[in-house]
């Protein structure tokens, strides 16, 4: 069933887990997903940034999560990750997406605020959820590249003005999370995540969770993350089983053969994710 992502993630916030926001740009991605996410009973979040909807298209992404999503067992939400176009979210919002990030966290506090309430005021009628953003996420994602010495953390304080301002629906937050291959070990601020969520007390999402240790994982959603967004760990899931294809197999030509192995792998890590989550068996 396809729903929206306060209708899944509301419940992981009171019930103390997480839900997996996975990236996707292809039918088996999709299907990867769902699958994995209907053998583990968990609901699940598919996202795609908007150069994944420049590749695929908005309303061709949107068509096969909702056909997919109602044949499912298990809640799936359909999620616009870092929306920083005003036009691209606005498309979203037609095609039938069920929630939206705007990624302000570019701009001045006061800015940022003011677009949010904008975007909340049309989407939220429409029972679609809003996500946002406030300090910068270092690393790279898609077309977006914060360099690691101006990446900035989320200041408590204004984290909860933003929260009070807006009443946006989940918040994602800058605690020492990066975007991409992360180059050493992060090191996460617990404290200040700890802080943040007691004062806002929503859902919190953390990005750029692939690379981070499994026992990282575990405090940050005991302290109240809710979201995780994993990308990379995805696709270097589909570029190695896609390697291994062509390596063993330099003879096959046939596009479903060659990427029925890279269902499986990214299968394998999603249900990985989901259990070190806890929101297995939460559907």
């Amino acid at each position: 069933m396809l729903v929206s992502g306060m209708d899944i993630l509301l419940k992981a916030h009171e019930g103390g887990y997480a839900v997996g926001a996975f990236n996707v740009s292809n039918l088996e991605m999709i299907q990867a997903a769902i699958s994995a996410a209907e053998e583990e009973r968990s609901p699940i979040i598919l996202q795609a940034s908007q150069s994944a909807i420049a590749y695929a298209g908005s309303e061709v992404l949107a068509l096969m999560v909702r056909k997919m999503a109602e044949q499912a067992s298990v809640p799936v939400a359909l999620h616009l990750d870092h929306g920083t176009d005003w036009d691209v979210i606005m498309k979203c919002l037609r095609d039938g997406w069920t929630s939206v990030m705007f990624d302000g966290s570019k701009y001045p506090l006061e800015q940022n605020i003011e677009i949010t309430n904008k975007i909340i005021e049309i989407a939220r009628p429409m029972g679609v959820s809003v996500e946002a953003e406030l300090g910068k996420i270092g690393g790279v994602e898609d077309h977006i590249k914060v360099e690691s010495r101006d990446a900035t953390m989320t200041d408590p304080d204004e984290a909860e003005e933003f929260v009070k301002r807006t009443n946006v629906d989940f918040f994602a937050i800058a605690i020492g999370n990066a975007h991409g291959v992360y180059k050493g070990d992060p090191e996460l601020d617990f404290d200040r995540l700890k802080e943040i969520k007691q004062r806002v007390n929503i859902p919190i999402v953390l990005h750029g969770a692939s690379g981070i240790s499994e026992a990282d994982i575990s405090t940050a959603v005991a302290l109240g993350v809710n979201k995780i967004n994993i990308d990379t760990d995805l696709r270097q899931a589909f570029q190695q089983a896609m390697h291994k294809v062509v390596q063993d197999t330099p003879n096959v030509y046939d596009p479903r053969k060659m990427l029925t192995p890279t269902i499986k792998a990214i299968k394998e890590v999603v249900k990985t994710k989901i259990r070190m989550f806890g929101s297995n068996g939460r559907a």
